[in-house]
């Protein structure tokens, strides 16, 4: 007898594993001997159990007693001999997978393929890995001559064994590695291979489906039609239709005719593809070759053709099923129905139902729910009921799906009661609401915004027991934080949370956004530390919140760290985060970031809106950076595209505010000659400038030229002309525009008035103006009023605009800071201190806190009318009043303690100043200089002279002279010399003036 000890290089070397010792080669044989004669026995079974044999047996014994018997003996009982060993020892030894490897070719070559079939699987389960088992087989099948069929059915029958427990990458392996040795392989038979290939196909094991197919033509084997349609289903599964119709052909090039199998999966895989025409062209092919499509390729035509909403071609094909002898079936006559539903055409389904039910076919719940779902949809409640009434008679029960249907319909509606008591109907029929019926039913709640009825069926939810889904808890925090409801999103998360439902980022991200839309950034970011907690990864949404936030807040740091952030994980900033981010920068100022993020947003290949370079050019307009607004608005012109008409007026005005009136109107033309409509701002903004350069009758031509564009002059057009007007001095036509303005139904404004009185007080016709004021008084002309006070101030008519201002008082209108204050500055102008603190005291008398500037008005009246005990008792009323001095107010007092010869307060006063970071004035140096001469600090003087200097300030050679005379009163002429060398260093006197001659003024 051969030793079988050859062993192929994948095959695992076979060891003895017995722990006793090697048993005597005499005594094995006869055990081997001993057994073969009692398994020639019928009841071999009883005998072995009655014996001592159970205790002699070993895998090495087991082994041999096989082989020597595998030609005498029934393959059968030798199987059964080895299954009762496995059950007397209990477990599986490796060295029992040379036995069932034995057993498995001896059983194959006897055709006994049931019982093989058992063995493969056993070893398929016990045995790992795989490719020893085919080591074994192949080593057997040689030992044993097994060739032709018999070693095919072997290979067949263990790629069957995996494929049928699910193990296909392991199939795969032992059909890609079934050569070994020189000369020697495993063909599989084309059935194998080709039912390989169909459960990789359906496995999606697609890399490997590619390797099967390759090996089939590395060994030589044919494809034959179904390994066709295999290779189809791979084309089609990648939409690869050229690909798999390629493989179509290759049927009939292979000598072989296309049956109906070949032509059904052609016709499949195309309407998958929703290449439907082709699948038609194929079809008439078909038919033409007296082939018919069988039942299922039918419906795959139907509902393509449904897909793309080709429902009378459907139609056609289920009259066509009918012909050849096709019974369609309800479910042909649903996917008709669902397709005209789908486009609103209900009366048609309804005829596809009709049609359906005289062609003897029972309308089943799923026809039921399609005609349901239409006449909800079309708001048709009473037709719906009249189809659930129809259900019940016809004995079909609705579902959860027709009340679902219902639920949304009456929720449409407005129908909230009738929605809840469906919920009831459901119980009362032993139909137990689902968590997808209340999902509907909270979801419509949602969208409509019935938060109140939300809460009401969330709280049945909780009562009943029912624990809600992630789903669920989406739709109705999305729908709290639509509805500014933020503290009932975050108590449903916490609900979440204890019911042990697993938060995921669409859960987390409205929280976030609403906790960042409120300005809540700590709380956003807590939110954002328990997303990391559960695992969860913020996404471009998630920083967009963020972004969004800091941009509301002005953090435009933090906003842009936050964008840094987000692009170091990958992730890209969606167009609503660009647009904040840009428009954040914007608002700061901040030019160049504004660019960088927009030029940032270009480089990833989307197109931004018009209104994002509409900002960016009005931002840059308004800045004054006209050079960069020009480049954006030719970029965007260049895609064809145009700002809106703010852009357009603030490049206007940037333009014209440079002074490139040329550049502004050219512009204004190409404008125009592209199409794109400007808006009034753009014409009070040319008409504006043109008026500036005294240029009125080009003014007057674009004022004129409005009315041609479909726009009409608003009132700060007529304010902007009648303007240009006064200030030509034509009044006649100043008092034209106002009657055409009335004309055009125009109300003249304060800015219109302004520009009429304006014009009469510098042309001084004042009685005119007031004639104009007839008539008009009343609340909000109070600027106008203001205005007119200051002409008549500026004129040296005092008592008119006192007069004035009583009127106004009379009438009424309470006249503000600047009334008060143009009354108070004039008579402080004229010495008459007492009148300016009349109205200092009438304008708190009517609640109106003087500010900082009105009080600086006074204190400037009363020094010069030399009244140092006014200034101090107003200096300390501020104070006491918590008006806040500001630098003029500062430089008053320090001249007054100056002139006072208290230069210690003055000194305070100057530190004050010098402490918030003001400057000191010329004067107040000045004075503090002449102070320090008079105290004779000779030193301090000079070193306040330089500082002065230095500082940039220019004294004239009156108030050198000043300086130059104080020091040589006090006698120190070494100083005073010293002095002119400063002042002749500072370019303030000529190098050749003496020291005499400024002393004297020379």
């Amino acid at each position: 007898m051969k030793r079988l000890v050859r062993a192929t290089p994948l095959m695992l070397q076979i060891q003895n594993v017995s722990t006793a010792a090697p048993p005597h080669p005499f005594t094995h044989q006869d055990t081997v001997t001993q057994i073969s004669g009692i398994l020639r026995r019928s009841n071999w079974r009883f005998l072995m159990d009655s014996s001592d044999i159970p205790t002699k047996l070993n895998p090495s014994i087991i082994r041999s007693i096989i082989l020597q018997n595998r030609t005498a003996a029934d393959p059968t009982r030798l199987l059964g001999f080895f299954l009762w060993y496995q059950r007397l020892i209990g477990t599986t030894h490796q060295q029992d997978l040379d036995v069932c490897s034995l057993l498995a070719v001896i059983l194959c070559s006897s055709k006994l393929f049931g019982p093989a079939s058992h063995v493969f699987e056993l070893m398929v389960k016990n045995f790992k890995p795989h490719l020893d088992i085919l080591g074994y087989l192949s080593r057997y099948c040689r030992e044993f001559d097994v060739e032709g069929d018999v070693k095919t059915i072997v290979f067949d029958m263990l790629i069957a064994s995996l494929r049928k427990m699910g193990l296909l990458v392991d199939a795969s392996d032992v059909f890609l590695g079934s050569g070994f040795e020189k000369g020697e392989t495993f063909v599989p038979s084309l059935w194998c291979c080709n039912g390989l290939l169909k459960d990789l196909l359906k496995g999606n094991k697609m890399e490997l489906f590619w390797k099967v197919c390759n090996r089939m033509d590395e060994m030589k084997i044919g494809f034959d039609e179904y390994s066709y349609v295999n290779v189809m289903n791979a084309h089609f599964k990648v939409n690869n239709v050229e690909e798999a119709m390629r493989a179509f052909g290759g049927i009939e090039e292979k000598g072989c005719s296309p049956s109906v199998v070949s032509y059904n999966a052609v016709i499949r895989g195309l309407c998958r593809v929703g290449s439907v025409d082709r699948a038609i062209k194929i079809k008439k092919a078909m038919v033409e070759k007296a082939m018919v499509p069988v039942f299922y390729t039918c419906m795959m035509l139907i509902n393509g053709l449904c897909k793309d909403m080709r429902l009378r071609d459907a139609e056609l094909v289920l009259e066509e099923m009918i012909g050849w002898g096709l019974k369609p079936a309800a479910v042909g006559y649903n996917a008709l129905i669902d397709g005209f539903i789908k486009q609103d055409l209900v009366e048609e389904a309804f005829r596809i139902r009709d049609k359906m039910v005289a062609s003897g076919i029972q309308v089943d719940l799923a026809t039921y729910n399609l005609l349901l779902s239409g006449v909800c949809k079309s708001s048709d409640m009473e037709k719906a009921r009249e189809i659930m009434n129809e259900m019940e008679s016809s004995g079909i029960k609705s579902d959860w799906r027709s009340y679902a249907l219902l639920m949304k319909g009456y929720c449409q509606e407005g129908y909230l009661g009738c929605a809840f008591k469906l919920l009831d109907d459901m119980k009362s029929r032993n139909l137990v609401p689902t968590l997808k019926v209340h999902t509907i039913l909270i979801n419509e709640l949602c969208h409509y915004g019935n938060i109140t009825q939300v809460n009401v069926v969330l709280g049945k939810f909780f009562k009943e027991g029912v624990k809600v889904d992630a789903f669920v808890c989406r739709i109705l925090i999305f729908a709290y934080i639509k509805e500014d409801r933020l503290k009932e999103a975050i108590g449903l998360l916490e609900i979440m949370k204890n019911q042990r439902v697993l938060p995921d980022i669409l859960c987390y991200n409205p929280i976030i956004r609403g906790l960042c839309k409120a300005g809540r950034m700590v709380e956003a970011r807590a939110f954002l530390g328990e997303m990391f907690g559960w695992g969860l990864k913020p996404d471009a949404s998630t920083y967009g919140a963020f972004i969004s936030g800091y941009i509301q807040m002005g953090k435009i740091q933090l906003a842009s760290k936050c964008l840094n952030e987000m692009l170091g994980c990958g992730l890209v900033p969606n167009d609503l985060t660009y647009k904040v981010l840009i428009d954040g920068h914007c608002k700061k100022g901040n030019l160049t970031e504004a660019l960088s993020a927009f030029r940032h947003w270009l480089s990833q290949g989307t197109q931004p809106e018009v209104q994002v370079y509409s900002l960016l050019i009005s931002c840059f307009s308004r800045k004054g950076k006209l050079q960069e607004a020009l480049e954006i608005f030719t970029e965007l012109c260049e895609k064809g595209l145009f700002p809106d008409a703010h852009a357009c007026n603030s490049l206007l005005i940037c333009l014209c505010k440079q002074g490139k009136v040329e550049e502004a109107f050219q512009l204004y033309e190409d404008l125009c000659t592209k199409g794109i409509d400007m808006d009034i701002v753009s014409y009070n903004a040319l008409i504006g400038e043109l008026c500036k350069a005294d240029d009125i009758e080009k003014a007057a031509n674009l004022f004129y030229s409005i009315s041609e564009t479909g726009l009409a002059p608003n009132n700060m057009t007529y304010a902007i002309i009648i303007d240009g007007y006064c200030r030509v001095g034509n009044s006649t036509k100043v008092f034209q525009l106002l009657d055409e303005m009335l004309l055009s139904g125009n109300q003249p404004d304060s800015s219109v008035y302004n520009a009429l009185l304006y014009g009469c007080c510098r042309d001084g016709k004042f009685g005119k103006g007031q004639r104009l004021l007839q008539g008009k008084w009343k609340k909000g002309l109070v600027s106008t009023l203001n205005m007119w006070i200051q002409c008549f101030c500026k004129n040296g008519k005092i008592e008119e605009a006192h007069q004035l201002l009583e009127e106004m008082l009379e009438r009424q209108i309470i006249p503000d800071h600047v009334s008060y204050e143009t009354l108070i500055n004039q008579y402080c102008n004229v010495k008459n201190m007492g009148k300016a603190r009349q109205l200092f005291l009438q304008m708190q008398e009517r609640n109106l806190i003087p500010l900082t500037s009105t009080c600086n008005l006074l204190l400037n009246g009363y020094r010069k009318a030399g009244n140092n005990d006014e200034i101090f008792s107003l200096f300390e009323e501020m104070m006491a009043k918590g008006i806040k001095p500001d630098k003029k107010t500062y430089y008053v007092m320090i001249c007054t303690y100056c002139k006072e010869g208290n230069l210690i307060e003055a000194l305070k006063m100057r530190n004050i100043i010098l402490n918030n970071g003001m400057t000191m004035s010329v004067s107040a140096c000045v004075s503090l200089i002449e102070a320090l001469c008079r105290k004779k600090d000779f030193s301090g003087a000079l070193t306040l002279l330089n500082e002065v200097g230095e500082s940039g300030f220019r004294l004239t050679t009156a108030t050198c002279s000043s300086i130059a005379s104080n020091f040589n009163r006090a006698g120190d002429m070494e100083k005073a010399a010293q002095a002119l060398q400063q002042m002749v260093r500072f370019g303030w006197v000529s190098n050749s003036m003496s020291l005499a001659d400024l002393v004297d003024g020379k």
